[in-house]
C-alpha cells in the first residue's frame, strides 16, 4: 500500500462551502486503485470512504486508478493515515 495526502485550497462549490478547505488522504493498493479515502474539512467534518462505504450524499471513494502525475500531494506514512482513519 501507498499513502498520500493533499491540501485542497478550494471550497466544495455546493451548499457545504461553509465546511471550508479540506485535507485529503488516500490509501492506494499495488494495483493503483483507491482502497480508502479520508477528507477532513476546516470545520472538523470528516468523510471516510472504502469498499464498505463507497459513497453517500457528500461524496464517494475515488474512481479509476490513482495517477500520481495528476496529483500534487505528498506521500505520507501508514501511521498518519491510520490515525486519521480512526478519528
Amino acid at each position: 500500500m501507498k499513502y498520500y495526502k493533499y491540501k485542497w485550497n478550494e471550497l466544495r462549490g455546493d451548499q457545504f462551502d461553509s465546511w471550508g478547505f479540506s485535507l485529503w488522504y488516500f490509501e492506494v493498493g499495488e494495483d493503483k486503485y483507491y482502497n480508502r479515502q479520508i477528507t477532513i474539512f476546516d470545520n472538523g467534518k470528516i468523510l471516510k470512504y472504502s469498499e464498505d462505504k463507497l459513497e453517500d450524499e457528500f461524496g464517494g471513494l475515488g474512481e479509476g486508478k490513482f495517477d500520481l502525475s495528476e496529483f500534487d500531494g505528498i506521500e505520507c506514512s501508514q501511521k498518519e493515515f491510520e490515525e486519521n482513519w480512526n478519528r
